[in-house]
């Protein structure tokens, strides 16, 4: 009996709880019916947003991909022209792969052109835009092959230093460290250099290639030092 009293008095506590805060309570629940309803709708919209996105990154890397060999052909100057705007104004407030994806394409079309500060430029934007994707290693890599045709060596050094720090692995991480170590050897920092090459032979003693290129290096620059 007094496990039933008590209960009912909890009951009644409850009952009159929910009398005396209705009003606050059902504002609450629309509130959160609002927020959930709200919810839906924007990942509704993200989702169409994205495919949107993707569909039209395909149809720019189409058109690309048809002056991809053509593209020091005075005669198709207008078209990448033409192309560069397009992607301009597609990259306007996106992020992601489909942006990435559109930098990507603006750099290799301002390489070609030898403007290696549009192309450095649009390399670290695909890296920005593209940070949590496998575009953003290989962006910067470019990036930083821009950064050297422009006689920036100590950027080219940072620049390939992040690709291979990147979260994505770089299929090509021990080319970037052995291109850390050339670009040293540029610069006659030798010792530098050499603590490069020793990186590409202690991280990647799996491909042989890289193994041998960088004992190479360091014979090389051991009889220069001497």
């Amino acid at each position: 009996m007094q496990n039933e009293s008590i209960s009912s008095n909890i009951n009644d506590k409850i009952i009159d709880f929910l009398q005396k805060n209705r009003k606050s309570i059902l504002i609450c629940i629309g509130v959160m019916a609002f927020l959930f309803v709200g919810l839906v709708v924007f990942i509704s919209l993200q989702d169409v947003f994205n495919k949107k996105a993707l569909l039209e990154i395909d149809e720019l890397t189409g058109r690309f991909d048809e002056v991809r060999f053509l593209m020091t052909d005075d005669a198709y100057a207008a078209d990448l022209d033409k192309l560069l705007a397009d992607l301009d104004a597609f990259t306007v407030n996106k992020n992601g792969y489909p942006a990435s994806k559109a930098w990507s394409i603006t750099a290799q079309i301002h390489s070609s052109r030898k403007e290696w500060q549009k192309a450095k430029d649009a390399w670290l934007k695909a890296s920005k835009t593209g940070n949590k994707t496998y575009l953003a290693p290989i962006s910067l890599f470019n990036a930083a092959a821009a950064a050297e045709e422009q006689g920036n060596i100590e950027q080219a050094i940072e620049l390939l230093g992040d690709c291979i720090a990147h979260p994505f692995e770089f299929p090509a991480a021990a080319r970037a460290q052995f291109a850390i170590g050339r670009l040293y050897e540029k610069q006659n920092n030798y010792p530098a250099a050499i603590e490069a090459y020793r990186t590409v032979l202690t991280d990647w003693n799996d491909i042989p290639i890289w193994q041998h290129l960088a004992r190479s290096r360091i014979a090389a620059i051991s009889v220069i030092v001497k």
